[in-house]
């Protein structure tokens, strides 16, 4: 798990590639069918698994991506190597603001922070990164490390990737965005998912499986090659009583939530009158 829920916010930084201290690697890797499906689970708060809270909450709207990349080991790979997009659960069109609109991370809070997600059937055998990223139209989240096996000895070539970082830039189009107005197309950030991947339609929810194990703990279990470390929390997670937590919505044109911030914390405007959090 990462070390910090603090969004990475320079898309020039190698932390863009995994989470902050994401090049370190992890001594542990998952075995994966190709073909199968792995469900990421991912949440703003470390350590705050409840279905009660809202995974990426805050309004903290955005797409839903993931990525793979080949490496030589899994268990070391510091995400130098180039990356390919196979899934994509983005936007689509629903209210009179794009803060009503139907985001990725709408559907991963309908599921407790789950999406299930295919890994495509003519993936090469051998070690990969997996990379499961949220966009709250400033940053991204979390990573871990997969063996592939099951591929054909003919499956098709390795698909093109990008460099991390190198793939964003801020002033991109599904980056630099403004949400509390009027979205007429949203551009999802970095590389299109390719051919054999999954392109999920933003408000569809728990379908495709997912809302067979939205309960924390009563999906499959997977078996790990070597010894994962326990995961642990990073730094920050959730508050007791009413606090929200840092980048939290605190305020904001019709929020009805929470309006105090943690011990150190101040709520402050970002877009006025629309949207405060939590600094």
């Amino acid at each position: 798990m990462p070390g910090s829920n603090s969004p990475v916010t320079n898309v020039n930084s190698n932390d863009i590639r995994c989470n902050v201290g994401g090049t370190r690697g992890v001594s542990g890797k998952c075995a994966v069918k190709a073909g199968s499906i792995v469900t990421v689970e991912m949440h703003a708060q470390p350590g705050d698994r409840k279905c009660g809270s809202e995974a990426i909450g805050g309004a903290h709207y955005g797409p839903v991506n993931v990525y793979l990349s080949q490496v030589s080991d899994a268990s070391s790979a510091d995400g130098s190597t180039p990356w390919y997009k196979i899934f994509a659960d983005s936007w689509s069109a629903k209210g009179s603001v794009g803060d009503a609109d139907n985001w990725g991370t709408n559907d991963l809070n309908s599921c407790c922070g789950k999406m299930d997600v295919p890994i495509p059937a003519d993936t090469p055998d051998g070690d990969y990164l997996l990379r499961a990223e949220v966009i709250a139209l400033h940053t991204a989240s979390s990573a871990g490390g997969a063996h592939v096996t099951g591929g054909s000895a003919k499956a098709a070539a390795l698909p093109a990737g990008v460099k991390l970082p190198g793939a964003f830039k801020s002033s991109d189009p599904g980056i630099q965005i403004n949400i509390h107005s009027k979205v007429s197309n949203y551009v999802n950030p970095g590389p299109a998912v390719i051919a054999s991947g999954t392109t999920k339609q933003a408000g569809s929810g728990c379908s495709a499986g997912c809302a067979k194990t939205c309960a924390v703990g009563s999906g499959p279990v997977g078996t790990a090659i070597g010894s994962a470390p326990k995961p642990t929390s990073g730094a920050g997670g959730g508050q007791s009583g009413c606090a929200q937590a840092m980048y939290q919505q605190c305020g904001g044109q019709g929020y009805t939530g929470c309006t105090a911030c943690a011990e150190g914390l101040t709520c402050k405007e970002v877009s006025a009158p629309y949207y405060s959090q939590c600094a």
